[in-house]
């Protein structure tokens, strides 16, 4: 995961938060708890990072959020003092796979660079049928990356600035297990965050009476979609 996916801008699908007057607590240690946490539970594919979003403009000062992501589906938790207040907030968002014209631009060159070379190794003729032979075997490679054992190619395309919209719109097979698995590491993580908001406020005698919790397109998540195999 490179720190530029980290720090792309995401839509958030859901947002639950809650305050506390007269409260304090340390948010590294409450950071460190739901990593920790987290860890232990093993979730596939999960990968976690400090990022840190300005508070205004650019010139302002900046609050270190706890970035979880797996593949497109990222939570963004927040702790932290507010006046006499704290607050702990949770995100819950994706990061759109959007195809641009440069994405484009960069494949077609590669292909043009790889015509070249096959036609003057192996002539018109060969360099197009071992083009052809190429193409089959990419496309066959990409359509069932996860069934046939490719879970880190799978992971890294997905991940991809240039690769990685292409990959999920034309070739990344949706499945009903891809579907539990979103839906899974949803509850997980947010269930986890808000375990370890109920264990830090319990700790220092604070019951949890009101949280907050936004979701204008959670369905997004249920949208019908094709299944394969």
């Amino acid at each position: 995961m490179t720190l530029g996916f980290h720090h792309k801008k995401a839509d958030v699908l859901s947002h639950w938060f809650t305050v506390l007057d007269g409260f304090a607590s340390s948010t590294e240690e409450f950071y460190v708890a739901v990593e920790k946490e987290l860890a232990a539970r093993k979730v596939p594919g999960l990968t976690m990072a400090r990022v840190e979003f300005a508070e205004g403009g650019v010139l302002s000062d900046k609050r270190v959020y706890l970035r979880m992501i797996r593949e497109r589906l990222v939570f963004d938790v927040c702790a932290a003092p507010f006046g006499r207040a704290y607050f702990f907030s949770v995100r819950f968002a994706e990061i759109p796979a959007i195809i641009k014209p440069w994405q484009i631009g960069i494949c077609f060159v590669a292909f043009l660079v790889i015509a070249g070379l096959a036609t003057k190794v192996l002539g018109v003729v060969g360099g197009s049928l071992a083009l052809f032979v190429l193409a089959v075997a990419l496309v066959w490679t990409l359509r069932n990356a996860i069934s046939i054992g490719l879970e880190d190619l799978d992971a890294s395309l997905v991940k991809s600035p240039v690769l990685g919209p292409i990959y999920e719109r034309f070739f990344r097979k949706e499945t009903y297990y891809r579907h539990d698995t979103r839906l899974l590491y949803h509850e997980i993580v947010s269930g986890v965050v808000k375990q370890k908001v109920e264990e830090v406020t319990a700790a220092k005698g604070v019951k949890l009476i009101r949280a907050h919790e936004h979701s204008p397109i959670l369905d997004g998540l249920y949208k019908p979609v094709v299944i394969g195999g």
